[in-house]
Parts: structure tokens; C-alpha cells; sequence
């Protein structure tokens, strides 16, 4: 299933860049989303966060699939202002990839996300692949949040 997401930032796009390459920036938007482990990695403009989350809201067609928690490993490989990024979920066949671009916006900048989600279980993969996305748009939200409050000085 392929869908996109869209955020604005009033900083130029080299602030979002070095933000969204900031391990302690990743570590605070992913605990914004609820991660109960977490693991950051930053290296130059490789970016790679081992979380797991409890597993709330889940409908019930869902739940067998998703278990208490889910761990999932997103990574980003930022070349200039564009990264290739994946979110891979250990133990179950269900991911997300696709491109982040930042792209002058005025003052401002767009981060944009043009993704695919892919959940390989029989009968129920479509279902499962518009629920990752909706959780996957739902943590994008929280990261927002947390940048906003972050490229306005708190850290």
C-alpha cells in the first residue's frame, strides 16, 4: 500500500538535516511515541533506531499478528537532503519503505515521506498494511511535535 505523509518546519532545511541526524533528538521523538526500549545509532548521515512499543489500539483481526509489543528497526541513509528509509519489523512480515526529502519551503521546510507498506499474510495483508501506515503516520505526528519543540530551542 503506498501513501505519503507531509510535515512543515519553520527552520531552513539545513537545521531540520542536522536535527533529524541529532541522536538525542531521535531518542526523544521515539520516546514521544511511546518506545519502552530504544537503541540509537548515528553515524554521519546514517541513521538507525532499534525501538519496541507496547501494542495499543490494536483492532482485534490484528492482535494475534501483533502480540503485547511490537520492536521494529527504522533506519535512514541521508544523501544530501534526501534519505532512503525503512522501518523493518523483526519476527513479523510486515515493513515500510520508501524516501524522506526536505525541501525549501519559504522559510520553512517540507519533510515529506513517499512510502510503501508491506505486510506478506494471507487474507488479512491489506488490512494489516493500512493499519502499519496509520501507526507509522500517527509516530510521524509525535516526531513533529517533538521537532517543533526542538528547533525552537528545547532540548
Amino acid at each position: 500500500m503506498r501513501f505519503t505523509h507531509s510535515a512543515r518546519y519553520d527552520a531552513p532545511v539545513a537545521d531540520v538535516l542536522a536535527m533529524l541526524t541529532d541522536a538525542g533528538f531521535r531518542e526523544k521523538a521515539a520516546r514521544a511515541q511511546g518506545s519502552t526500549h530504544l537503541e540509537v545509532t548515528v553515524d554521519g548521515g546514517s541513521v538507525r533506531i532499534d525501538q519496541e512499543q507496547p501494542n495499543t489500539d490494536i483492532p482485534g483481526f490484528a492482535k494475534a499478528f501483533a502480540g503485547d509489543t511490537t520492536r521494529s528497526v527504522v533506519t535512514e541513509q541521508w544523501d544530501g537532503e534526501s534519505a532512503a528509509f525503512g522501518v523493518d519489523t523483526p519476527g513479523k512480515p510486515a515493513s515500510i519503505k520508501g524516501t524522506r526529502t526536505l525541501v525549501a519551503d519559504g522559510d520553512g521546510t517540507l519533510d515529506t515521506f513517499d512510502c510503501e507498506a508491506k505486510a506478506k499474510i494471507p487474507l488479512i495483508g491489506g488490512k494489516i498494511e493500512k493499519l502499519i501506515a496509520g501507526k507509522f503516520n500517527d509516530g510521524l505526528e509525535a516526531e513533529h511535535a517533538v521537532a517543533a519543540a526542538w528547533l525552537a530551542g528545547e532540548r
